[in-house]
Formats: C-alpha cells, sequence, structure tokens
C-alpha cells in the first residue's frame, strides 16, 4: 500500500490506453501509429488484469479506459468489469460510433460509471472534418441517445482550436440539450498527430485567456459540469474571479463536486494523474512523452513513488521562467506538456498562458 510520505501525492486518476487501434482518423490524435487492428504491442488480457491488481495496491484511483478506440478490444468488458469489482469507479472514453444497443447494454452490466464522448462541434461539419470520418458525428449523437435510455452516465468531451472555437457556446447548448451530465472542454496540446495542426488550428494565448474566463462564467450557471481541461491556468483565473463574486455565487461555486468533475488544481501530470500506454510505459500524462518506466520491467507502485520523473514534477521550486515567479503556480503549474513541446523542459514556463506575475 502507499507509503505515508506519499500521502500528498495520492494516485487520483489514471488514463489507460487499452489499445491503439481506432475506426476514426483524428486530426489531432495524441498518436502518430493509429491504425484499424489491434497491435501485438497492447497488454494481453492477463496483463491487464495484472495492472488493474497493481493499480488497486496504490489506491483506488479513478481508472479511465482509453484508446485508440477502447471499444475495439474485444475483451474490454471483462477488463472493466474486474476493475469494478476490486472498487475502482471506471470510465469509458469512447467516439461513440460503435454505441448500440447491445454494446450500452455490456456497458452498463460491467459497472462502467461513466462513458465520455467526444464531440468537436455542434454539427456534422466541424465534428467530421475534425474526426476525419464522414458520419461520425450521427453516429456520436446516436451513441450518446442510446447511453442515456439506458441510465448510463454520459459526458461529452470537446477539443477546442481554431476549428471550432467559434462555436464554444453552440457546443455548450448542444451538451445541454442532449442531457449530458457534464461537459469538458479540453485545449489542443500539440502532441503526435496534433503536432502537425499547431500552426493551422493553435490558439493564441489570448484566445485561450478569453475561452477560459467564458468557461468559468458559464460554470455558474450551474446547467451542467463544466470544466476545462489540458488548461491549468484555467484554476489561475477562476480564483481571480472568484474574489469578484458575491457571496450567493461564492457559496455554489464551494459545493461538492462530482467524483468525476472534483479536481482541485491545474497541471496534475505525475502529482495525482499518470498515463499507461497500450504497452506499459508509464508517463506524467497522455500528452507528455517523457516515461517514467514499464510496468511489463518494474511495479507500478515503484514507478509512480520513486521514478525521478514524477518526482521532478511534485515539487513546484523545480518550474522555471514567470511559472516559478507566479503567486498561483501551485493552484495552476502550467501546462508541462506545452512547456515540454515548446522548449524540450517539462518544467519550463507555460507558453500559453498571458498572464505577467507582480504586474
Amino acid at each position: 500500500m502507499m507509503k505515508p510520505e506519499n500521502i500528498a501525492h495520492a494516485l487520483r486518476l489514471v488514463f489507460w490506453e487499452t489499445t491503439t487501434a481506432c475506426n476514426l482518423e483524428c486530426i489531432h490524435c495524441r498518436r502518430l501509429d493509429v491504425s484499424q487492428s489491434l497491435s501485438k504491442d497492447d497488454l494481453t488480457t492477463d496483463e491487464s488484469l495484472q495492472l488493474i491488481d497493481s493499480i488497486r495496491e496504490i489506491g483506488t484511483p479513478i481508472l479511465v479506459l482509453s484508446g485508440g478506440e477502447p471499444l475495439v478490444r474485444p475483451d474490454i468488458f471483462d477488463i472493466a468489469k474486474y476493475a469494478t469489482n476490486k472498487g475502482l469507479i471506471t470510465a469509458l472514453a469512447t467516439n461513440g460510433t460503435l454505441i448500440n444497443d447491445e454494446i450500452a447494454l455490456k456497458i452498463k452490466e460491467s459497472g462502467i460509471h461513466r462513458v465520455s464522448i467526444s464531440i468537436d462541434g455542434a454539427d456534422s461539419n466541424i465534428h467530421d472534418n475534425f474526426r476525419g470520418i464522414k458520419g461520425s458525428f450521427a453516429q456520436a449523437i446516436n451513441g450518446l441517445n442510446i447511453l442515456k435510455s439506458r441510465g448510463i452516465g454520459v459526458q461529452i468531451n470537446s477539443t477546442i482550436a481554431k476549428h471550432n472555437a467559434f462555436a464554444i457556446e453552440k457546443i455548450y447548448e448542444l451538451a445541454i440539450a442532449l442531457g449530458a451530465d457534464a461537459l469538458h472542454f479540453f485545449m489542443l496540446v500539440p502532441v503526435g498527430c496534433g503536432v502537425n495542426i499547431v500552426q493551422s488550428h493553435q490558439l493564441e494565448a489570448k484566445k485561450y485567456e478569453e475561452l477560459l474566463g467564458w468557461i468559468f462564467e458559464k460554470s455558474l450557471e450551474n446547467k451542467i459540469q463544466i470544466k476545462a481541461t489540458c488548461a491549468p491556468h484555467y484554476f489561475r483565473i477562476m480564483k481571480q474571479k472568484q474574489k469578484q463574486l458575491p457571496p450567493l455565487k461564492k457559496e455554489t461555486q464551494d459545493r461538492p463536486k462530482h467524483a468525476m468533475s472534483a479536481i482541485t488544481k491545474g497541471c496534475l501530470a505525475g502529482t495525482a494523474v499518470c498515463f499507461i500506454s497500450h504497452k506499459g510505459d508509464v508517463f506524467p500524462c497522455g500528452y507528455l512523452p517523457v516515461s517514467a518506466g514499464n510496468i511489463r520491467n518494474e511495479a507500478l507502485e515503484d514507478i509512480w513513488n520513486n521514478s525521478s520523473v514524477f518526482i521532478r514534477l511534485r515539487n513546484s521550486k523545480n518550474l522555471t521562467g514567470k511559472c516559478l515567479q507566479c503567486e498561483y503556480h501551485n493552484v495552476c503549474m502550467g501546462c508541462r506538456a506545452r512547456a515540454y513541446y515548446q522548449s524540450g523542459d517539462y518544467m519550463a514556463e507555460e507558453p500559453f498562458c498571458i498572464y505577467q506575475p507582480g504586474v
């Protein structure tokens, strides 16, 4: 079990790339080597169950089964059921296109707590172009509706960049109209295929600031659970804006959050979150390609507690540039993945934050 001195860095969320296989061709995918077929390097069923055992030895983090497209794996429901029986809150991250009544029933029977579906526009034109397959928007909406009819919790994930930033209000309205339980806006991170679209799709820092402020204002409406992901300076913006709220609004903001939304600071890479690749490599997050070890070679608990990568990330004094000087760095930390892309140093300053400390 977890050593007492590491309680401050309890593992709260594990993203596991169950396979690289996927039926879509998304232009922003974190991977370059996606294919329609399962990879021979994917963890086997036995290795997958052993991984769940090793996660459980550390604690009871939320386990997100992702991909690729996890529904391509024929054993995904056996894996999910094993995880839920072990006491882990288990979620499924899917593009939604493969969901039908039969799949929805299997999802429910496996004990999956919530399903996140990627929807990157309020219409088929935006979504289908981004996801690479015509008809994928209609299929995703259909999958979401089937899940809702089965009483399964549904979250919409939407990657925001130049292709859809102008339609963010419509995406918000669509999520509410569809009855989604939550809406998570992911800010594009330049990794994998995403590197190829930086020039054409990456938002300017000033636009990021504007959109993150908008997300905070929408969160006050309490129409849906809403949060910004891969945008740690949202927490700096939130702190700044909360100071200006009247007492009633502050009380609403302080209400307990749902387990799937209860993230209390910005970048949690390596401090409360880790990502496990389809072949067992352990990373601080899915967008920071710096390996901390491999579960096929060493115990996950040892990697989590002792990796030099994780240890470095856990000390905010290792930050450099304006992030180190910022009074909000302990609630933000800046995006370590964007820093790595920009400079090659994952402790460098966040390149897409316009805030100037002390000004």
